[in-house]
């Protein structure tokens, strides 16, 4: 069996070599059937993997299968240093990357939503990505060759590691992994804590062989990835928010006829939609199952302790400041008020 990063370098190289996406063949006026390939790098069974299975049902549906939407979970196909490339590349024709991966493609804003303490309540998030200031995000994309087709919950994320990380001061000296994003590497240094970047599909051995010591996430993910047989503590933290964009490019989308688009945006608003409604009580259940294993000691934060770790990461809000400018700060902050 090859390791999945051999398999995922062998299939950009395939792409290279010319094997083109399967759409490629189609004229515009064909009738012939249609593959969409989507890969993502959570599990199945989170409230990601969830939606994007309905996603692929409801176009099976309405296109009676003449179009169908392949999913590689799990990074199966792509992790998350392969998968935006793959993409731009052609490689693979959608995918649905955390907001933090397009920030290092050239879309700075998009790590607004990276900043800490931003959201208190998913109400908040939605008049961001459900309002004029998240399709103008979206709009953004159009210059690195992107389609932005809206936008899907996870949650809240939670700090964990082997100690409890209720103070600025636990987290000195360990080392966090994060996936890759400057407000975020800023907020774990503002913390005490080295932040080290790697594949989400990584993390688990990472942390079990003592490669990073700790960790940011929702519960979904902490528990579907079995984060919990490898840490100790889980501290309820809701310092920031895991959300992900769910986007192809321009290269398929203008090949598809208007009747195909509209049906894939009809379907993937409906997936969506069911999915945001469902993310809330995903990472309820995960956390209820994360203390049910024992495994895992789940620590409450009082608003005393919230608001010392907010102070803390101040810094990080400065930096993003400095490299995008006031403006779209400005927006985001007037969005919420």
């Amino acid at each position: 069996m090859h390791h999945p990063a051999v398999t995922r370098r062998r299939c950009l190289q395939a792409w290279a070599l010319g094997a083109g996406p399967a759409w490629a063949g189609r004229g515009a006026g064909a009738a012939a059937p249609l593959t969409i390939r989507l890969s993502h790098v959570v599990a199945e069974q989170t409230p990601k993997g969830l939606a994007l299975q309905r996603f692929a049902r409801n176009v099976h549906a309405a296109g009676g299968g003449r179009i169908r939407v392949e999913i590689y979970a799990d990074s199966r196909l792509y992790g998350d240093a392969s998968e935006m490339q793959a993409l731009q590349l052609g490689a693979v024709d959608m995918l649905a990357p955390s907001l933090s991966k397009f920030g290092p493609i050239g879309c700075p804003e998009f790590e607004l939503f990276d900043l800490p303490f931003l959201f208190s309540q998913r109400e908040q998030v939605h008049r961001i990505t459900q309002g004029s200031v998240g399709r103008a995000l979206l709009a953004t994309l159009a210059r690195q060759g992107l389609v932005g087709l809206g936008y899907l919950d996870n949650g809240f994320k939670h700090m964990s590691a082997n100690r409890p990380l209720l103070a600025p001061e636990y987290f000195a000296g360990l080392r966090m992994r994060i996936q890759s994003s400057r407000v975020i590497a800023q907020q774990m240094r503002a913390l005490g804590a080295e932040p080290v970047v790697l594949d989400f599909g990584e993390t688990r051995r990472a942390l079990a062989l003592g490669v990073v010591d700790g960790t940011e996430n929702p519960a979904s993910n902490f528990w579907t990835q079995h984060m919990h047989e490898a840490q100790q503590d889980l501290s309820l933290t809701t310092h920031g928010w895991l959300g992900y964009a769910v986007v192809t490019h321009q290269r398929l989308w203008q090949h598809l006829q208007a009747p195909d688009r509209r049906l894939i945006e009809d379907a993937l608003t409906e997936a969506l939609a069911w999915g945001n409604t469902i993310a809330e009580q995903e990472n309820r259940s995960a956390l209820a199952a994360v203390q049910a294993s024992g495994m895992t000691r789940v620590h409450a934060m009082d608003e005393a302790q919230r608001q010392g770790l907010r102070q803390a990461v101040q810094p990080a809000w400065d930096g993003l400041r400095t490299r995008i400018g006031p403006e779209w700060m400005a927006r985001m902050r007037a969005a919420l008020d």
